[in-house]
């Protein structure tokens, strides 16, 4: 990993490439270029030998990109060679799917746990997991050395939720619930908001 600072916006781009190169690989291809790529994503070639170069030299000449050794690479600079476990907070709909969602465990990721404040649903089970009292947040997180929380609450308990979690050691949160959390400048913080994302697109709509 080079020194210099990597643009996020980069980083942002690099779990498209992995997937790219995932599908390709369970199409049977061996190698590809950056043109290939770029027709699978829709982001110039150019872009993504630009993007590629900030974390080393990974194509040959005539013979492009191994997808297996790219992969590799990519999931090592992604930190995905081990396995992270998550906590989902909040047991509603959203919660719910998130937990039943099949696609974390070949991708590096394990949901270990769901926790909620609701007395009918705390001791119930969503799939295989139950549903633990969000008081047990902070002994479960410290125990289990968890770094990753995922936030699906109604808007106007997500920063207590958040406050919780941070403090209990939770370093990255995947917020679902429609607000703006405020955090310290260490805690990383993605936010999944499908009204905005309809927003944005509807300023391209005749």
């Amino acid at each position: 990993m080079p020194a210099k600072r990597v643009p996020d916006i980069v980083v942002a781009r690099l779990p498209l490439y992995l997937r790219a190169l995932s599908a390709m690989q369970h199409s049977g291809k061996e190698f590809t270029s950056s043109q290939e790529m770029a027709q699978w994503l829709g982001i110039s070639s150019a872009q993504i030998r630009k993007d590629l170069s900030h974390f080393g030299e990974f194509g040959k000449q005539g013979t492009g990109y191994s997808i297996t050794g790219l992969q590799q690479k990519l999931r090592q600079i992604l930190n995905l060679e081990r396995e992270w476990p998550i906590i989902i907070i909040g047991a509603g709909n959203i919660g719910s799917a998130i937990a039943n969602y099949p696609g974390f465990a070949h991708r590096g990721f394990r949901v270990c746990a769901v926790f909620d404040n609701d007395p009918r649903k705390i001791g119930s089970h969503i799939g295989r997991y139950e549903v633990y009292d969000v008081r047990e947040l902070p002994t479960f997180v410290r125990r289990h050395g968890i770094q990753l929380a995922m936030i699906a609450v109604p808007a106007e308990s997500a920063q207590e939720v958040a406050d919780l979690a941070i403090a209990a050691g939770i370093k990255a949160i995947l917020n679902y619930a429609p607000i703006n959390l405020s955090v310290p400048d260490h805690i990383r913080v993605e936010n999944i908001d499908p009204v905005l994302h309809l927003q944005h697109m509807t300023y391209y709509l005749a």
